[in-house]
C-alpha cells in the first residue's frame, strides 16, 4: 500500500469510515487499509443503515465511500441524502485501474474527491485528512472566516507533524497560554485556529491581530479600542480587539515586532485581565485566552533589548516549535496531494506530478515553507 511510516500512536484515532460496495474483495482491500492506520471500515448496502456512534463510544466516522460498481445516477442519489441527513459528512468516490476517474457529481459539495484502489498511504492520508477538515469547516462557526486551505498545512504524518498535533491535543482544552514559534510560512496561525477550534471556547470569536502590521502608534488603539475624541480622526468609539475576542481567543502574531511600549501595557492586562480604552478612564475586565506567535528568537531579542523577559515568560507558558518544511520533506506528498484537491475544487483544471517530480520537490529547501508550496504556479 504504498510506504510505511512509523507512528507512536493512532494517526487518525478512533477513526471510523463507511463503506457502500457489495464487492468482497474490494471490502477485504479497504479493511485491511483502514486498520493499517488503526481504524474500522464499516460496510453497509444503504446510507439508512448508517447510525453514527454517540459521543460516548469516542469514534470519529469521518466519510463514506461510494463504491466502483454503483451508477453515476445511483452515487447521486446518495450523495444528496447524505446531504440532508448527515451534512457533515463527506463522501468519496472509488474508482480502480479498470475505471475511468469519476466523472464530479454535480451540486453535492459533500463529495469532495475520489480514491484509486489499491491505494497510496500518502493519498489515503491525505484524503482522510481532507474528511476531517471538511467535518471541522461544517461544525465551526468560523469556517467562513479562513479560507479551507489553511487547515491543511498541517497535512501529514511525519514525526514532527505528529509531535505539533499531539502538543495541540494535550493543551487545547487548557486555559494556559501559548507561545507559537517557527520560521514564516510554517502554519503558526493554523495552529492558533485548531487551539482555539478544540478548545472550550471554540463557541465564541477568534480575533486575530498582526502585531507586526500595524504601526507602533496606533496598535493600542486596535487591542484596546477608542472612545470618540480620543484622538485626532476618532470621530466615533471603537472596540478594540480585546473587546471582540471576548469570551474567545485572541491570536496575537508578530508579537515579537511589538515595541516596548506596547509589550508593558499588554503585559498588565495579562497580568490584571483588565485595560482601558485610548481616551477612557473606564476600567474593563476581560476574558480572553492569549496565543502568540513570533519567528523571531526572543531569548536573543531579550539579551538585545528589544522584548521584556517578564512578559516572554508570561507568554511562554505552554510554547509550540513549529518545524520547517525541510525538516518534514515526508509529508510533502501529500500536501501536493491536498494541493492538487484545492486546484480542482476551485475548477483551475487539475495537475499530475510523476514520482521525479516529487523527488525534486522533496530535495528543495523550500525557504518559504508551506506557504511556499502553496503558492506555486
Amino acid at each position: 500500500m504504498g510506504q510505511t511510516i512509523a507512528t507512536d500512536g493512532p494517526v487518525f484515532p478512533n477513526l471510523c469510515v463507511y463503506l457502500i460496495d457489495q464487492n468482497s474483495e474490494r471490502q477485504s482491500y479497504l479493511k485491511n487499509v483502514i486498520r493499517f492506520v488503526e481504524g474500522d471500515l464499516r460496510i453497509v448496502s444503504e446510507l439508512s443503515e448508517i447510525e453514527l456512534p454517540s459521543i460516548d463510544e469516542g469514534v470519529a466516522c469521518v466519510a463514506v465511500f461510494l463504491g466502483i460498481d454503483l451508477e453515476l445516477e445511483r452515487q447521486l442519489e446518495i450523495a444528496q441524502q447524505l446531504q440532508q441527513e448527515f451534512p457533515g459528512m463527506p463522501a468519496f468516490q472509488l474508482y480502480d485501474e479498470h475505471s475511468d476517474l469519476p466523472d464530479k457529481l454535480e451540486g453535492c459539495d459533500n463529495v469532495i474527491g475520489s480514491i484509486k484502489l489499491p491505494s497510496v498511504y500518502d493519498d489515503l492520508m491525505a484524503l482522510i485528512h481532507k474528511a476531517q477538515v471538511y467535518q471541522e469547516l461544517k461544525t465551526s462557526d468560523v469556517q467562513t472566516a479562513r479560507p479551507v486551505e489553511l487547515f491543511r498545512s498541517l497535512s501529514g504524518s511525519s514525526r514532527a507533524t505528529r509531535r505539533v498535533n499531539k502538543m495541540i491535543e494535550q493543551v487545547a482544552d487548557s486555559e494556559a497560554t501559548v507561545l507559537i514559534l517557527g520560521e514564516s510560512g510554517t502554519g503558526k496561525e493554523v495552529v492558533a485556529r485548531k487551539l482555539h477550534f478544540h478548545s472550550v471556547r471554540r463557541g465564541k470569536p477568534f480575533v486575530p491581530v498582526n502585531c507586526g502590521a500595524i504601526p507602533a502608534d496606533l496598535l493600542e488603539s486596535e487591542l484596546f479600542g477608542h472612545e470618540k475624541g480620543a484622538f485626532t480622526g476618532a470621530i466615533s468609539a471603537r472596540q478594540g480587539r480585546f473587546e471582540m475576542a471576548e469570551g474567545g481567543t485572541l491570536f496575537l502574531d508578530e508579537i515579537g515586532d511589538m515595541s516596548m511600549p506596547m509589550q508593558v501595557k499588554l503585559l498588565r492586562v495579562l497580568q490584571e485581565r483588565t485595560f482601558e480604552r485610548v481616551g477612557s478612564n473606564k476600567t474593563m475586565a476581560c476574558n480572553v485566552r492569549i496565543i502568540a506567535a513570533t519567528h523571531r528568537n526572543l531569548e536573543e531579542a531579550i539579551k538585545n533589548g528589544d522584548f521584556r523577559e517578564d512578559l516572554f515568560y508570561r507568554l511562554n507558558v505552554f510554547p509550540i516549535e513549529m518545524p520547517p518544511l525541510r525538516d518534514r520533506v515526508e509529508d510533502i506528498p501529500v500536501l501536493v496531494n491536498d494541493l492538487i484537491h484545492r486546484i480542482e475544487n476551485e475548477k483551475r483544471g487539475s495537475v499530475r506530478l510523476t514520482p521525479a517530480a516529487i523527488a525534486a520537490l522533496s530535495h528543495y529547501r523550500w525557504p518559504g515553507n508551506v506557504r511556499e508550496l502553496a503558492n506555486l504556479n
